[in-house]
């Protein structure tokens, strides 16, 4: 049973009668059993909730940022009337609405409700219960029960960097062909044979193919294809500082380093599928969370977004040996790592420090690390004695990020340190940058 708002005033218009009949206790009980059988009547006459059904339709996957519609089909099998209000219960983060829908059903009919969903987080969001209520014809009181009516709609990585892609690409087209800008060096594959021209390099002659055709001819190379791309993103601790500002929902407190490294890494693998690369990615913290192995360049990035949506920070420190071992079994052959990570240089003293010559001694690795930009603006405060003290902090912060990033390069680990809205442009142009060099 639930009482309405309309219970409450009615008990309190009954206060003025009490207070005005000479005999104060009669007219309290007279008038409290009225209201108690006029309740009961009300809960007696209203439609059971019960004899309400639902079933589910609507959407099941959408990227962060984007409204999701969820319907609940409604069907009243009773036999009275049903006047009230149906809720179906989302998370908070959801930011369901309405909260709830008014309904009012004759036996046999059927209602459609459509809650929209404006999620601000990323990962599976499930329904909670479905409550139904139900007023009688007095308004006073009603019945009221709730049904598990499960769904489920997965929140994906938005992929806001995809608007770096077609620049990048035009960039890749150059190294690739499109535009005739072809190089010799080391780490490049054979393109095709052409008439020597002045200028050319006398290295570049085929000397074979010129006596068949008696002509000089020579090779034109071209960036290596059919590399394998490995992305490593660490889902530990330090992955769940938020810096930046959340670009989807404008949020101040900004979005997680572990959503910025996704977003991140879906551009290097968009880009680096299109040159003809193979890409695998895996998270780790302490296990392995997720993982993408082996698939097609036209399925990559579905892949991707799907495992990353159910990923969140994990409060523990990551395993960096555990995390190492698991690349080594995976990859045997020479590849890119690019590990998504955080330059904290306590977490990486006690863990990655002492591994990653393991890694770096068998493939060519490079770490990504989203800077908080808030650092810098306090680093720069000198108002008064309180900004001083934080800009202090914050310098000596800077400083220990710079030297433990130098430490890395002396490693022979490439390093790109940038603020969360820079960093997939960055790591895409570094990218770039050494397939031009035919270092990748």
């Amino acid at each position: 049973m639930v009482l309405t708002g309309r219970a409450g005033l009615v008990a309190l218009l009954c206060v003025l009668p009490i207070a005005l009949a000479p005999w104060p206790a009669t007219a309290f009980v007279v008038l409290l059993a009225l209201l108690g059988a006029a309740v009961t009547a009300d809960v007696a006459l209203a439609a059971s909730p019960r004899a309400l059904t639902f079933t589910r339709d609507g959407e099941t996957a959408a990227r962060l940022g984007e409204d999701v519609d969820v319907r609940l089909l409604v069907e009243h099998a009773g036999r009275r009337r049903l006047r009230g209000q149906v809720r179906d219960a989302w998370p908070p983060s959801t930011r369901a609405t309405p909260r709830s829908h008014p309904v009012n059903l004759a036996a046999g009919q059927r209602v459609q409700l459509v809650t929209r969903l404006r999620p601000v987080r990323r990962g599976d969001q499930r329904s909670a219960l479905v409550t139904a209520r139900s007023i009688g014809p007095l308004g006073l009181a009603g019945r009221q029960a709730s049904h598990r009516v499960p769904w489920q709609v997965r929140i994906l990585p938005p992929f806001l960097s995809r608007k770096h892609l077609p620049s990048r690409l035009a960039k890749l087209r150059e190294l690739d062909g499109a535009v005739p800008v072809l190089i010799r060096g080391q780490g490049t594959e054979f393109d095709s044979l052409r008439e020597y021209v002045v200028g050319d390099d006398v290295r570049s002659i085929d000397w074979r193919a010129t006596a068949k055709r008696a002509d000089v001819v020579v090779r034109t190379w071209r960036p290596e294809r059919d590399r394998r791309i490995v992305i490593v993103l660490d889902t530990g601790r330090t992955s769940a500082g938020r810096v930046g500002v959340d670009p989807t929902a404008g949020d101040p407190s900004g979005w997680p380093r572990l959503d910025w490294s996704m977003d991140a890494a879906l551009l290097l693998a968009a880009l680096a599928s299109r040159a003809g690369d193979h890409v695998d990615f895996v998270a780790h913290d302490r296990v392995p969370r997720a993982g993408v192995y082996n698939a097609s360049r036209t399925e990559l990035l579905a892949h991707l977004v799907e495992a990353m949506a159910p990923l969140q920070p994990a409060l523990v420190e990551s395993n960096a040996p555990a995390m190492v071992a698991t690349v080594q079994r995976r990859i045997r052959r020479r590849a890119l790592v690019v590990l998504m990570t955080e330059l904290n240089s306590s977490a990486l003293d006690e863990g990655l420090m002492g591994v990653l010559p393991q890694l770096s001694s068998k493939h060519h690795v490079l770490i990504a690390a989203v800077s908080d930009p808030r650092v810098d603006r306090l680093a720069a405060g000198r108002a008064d004695a309180a900004q001083v003290y934080d800009a202090a902090s914050a310098e000596r912060a800077r400083n220990d990020r710079g030297h433990i990033a130098t430490r890395l390069r002396r490693m022979g680990v490439d390093v790109v340190d940038t603020e969360p809205e820079d960093l997939a442009p960055a790591l895409a142009d570094r990218y770039l940058a050494m397939k031009a060099s035919g270092k990748l």
